[in-house]
């Protein structure tokens, strides 16, 4: 890893935009730091610095990616599961129920909240193999070197799908993955692995934006990594995309700050606020939506006041939705409004 920091050194130290050209997925990107702070990186740099890591991501990295499974009967006690028939045998796996892969993002770990409420949220609702994804190099202190390992953190996502579809039944018609910022790409790249619009239901919570190009659907979460793509966008522009990534693009409050955040200087409140809002979204149903004529209409909150019969996270999506929705919510829990 070492390599990508002094790379990274090299490239920022180029001629930079003056500030007020800078436009975050645009010409460059705001990268962020643990330490909450962002650094600006032009477009052309990003990209060398992706391709000359993408060479070298096979040959020097590790890039562990751990199955756990949670059902009715270990809600709180993830099963570590592997592809392995005495592991998967051994364990609460049940091909007739539907099953959920949930996928952290950037410093993320499996027991972190995003993933247990998630979990919670499901089997409130049936019981589900519940498959929580840790990925360890989310964990990298370098936001780019965790970009880098995406691919291959999806890659194996996929194959685990494939995997429990060819050799334990799992059904791909009764599959939904569910991955948050960085984690929405992981999942895009595991349907890409599965192929064919094979797993049915992806969902992006607030999918991150920085080193990822909307003109390169290839390389991040786009609508045809499934049957049927949503995206719930709650910091666009910032830490996620603006622009539609799925098939269903919903925009709670106008997509780019959620209500009850303050000032939310680094984004972190409102790019959170996906997972708040899915979780109740599952046990609740309670997300009424307005349908826009396009995305910048969501933005602006420019769509009428008239509400749709769709509720934003609702199973039945795949079958009904298709377009951009403003979502109006309130600035705490319960956070969705209905009509």
């Amino acid at each position: 890893m070492k390599v990508f920091f002094v790379l990274a050194a090299l490239l920022a130290a180029g001629n930079a935009l003056p500030i007020e050209e800078r436009v975050n997925g645009e010409n460059g990107w705001f990268i962020p730091k643990l330490d909450g702070s962002f650094e600006w990186m032009e477009k052309q740099d990003a990209e060398e610095l992706l391709a000359n890591g993408a060479q070298m991501e096979g040959r020097i990295s590790t890039n562990a990616v751990n199955f756990y499974l949670y059902t009715r009967s270990n809600p709180t006690d993830g099963k570590e599961i592997k592809a392995k028939a005495s592991s998967v045998d051994a364990s609460h796996f049940n091909k007739d129920r539907g099953t959920r892969f949930i996928i952290h993002g950037w410093t993320g770990r499996y027991t972190d909240d995003m993933n247990t409420r998630t979990t919670k949220a499901w089997l409130s609702k049936g019981d589900y193999n519940v498959i929580v994804v840790d990925w360890a190099r989310a964990r990298s202190v370098d936001y780019a070197s965790s970009v880098l390992a995406v691919p291959g953190a999806g890659g194996k996502v996929g194959e685990m799908i494939k995997y429990l579809h060819e050799h334990h039944g799992l059904s791909y018609d009764s599959l939904e993955v569910v991955g948050h910022s960085l984690g929405a790409h992981v999942a895009g790249y595991a349907g890409k692995t599965v192929g064919d619009q094979q797993v049915h239901t992806i969902v992006g919570l607030d999918p991150a934006l920085p080193l990822f190009s909307y003109d390169k659907p290839n390389k991040r979460l786009s609508t045809d990594d499934a049957h049927y793509v949503e995206s719930i966008q709650t910091n666009g522009g910032k830490l996620g995309f603006l622009k539609p990534i799925g098939k269903g693009a919903f925009y709670p409050n106008g997509g780019k700050k959620q209500p009850g955040c303050g000032l939310d200087a680094t984004g972190s409140c409102s790019h959170g606020r996906s997972v708040l809002y899915y979780a109740e979204a599952v046990t609740e149903d309670n997300f009424g939506t307005i349908k826009c004529g396009d995305y910048e209409a969501a933005v602006s909150k420019e769509c009428g006041s008239t509400y749709s019969s769709v509720r934003m996270g609702a199973v039945t999506n795949a079958y009904m939705v298709d377009g951009d929705y403003y979502v109006p919510v309130n600035s705490a829990a319960p956070f969705g409004k209905i009509e």
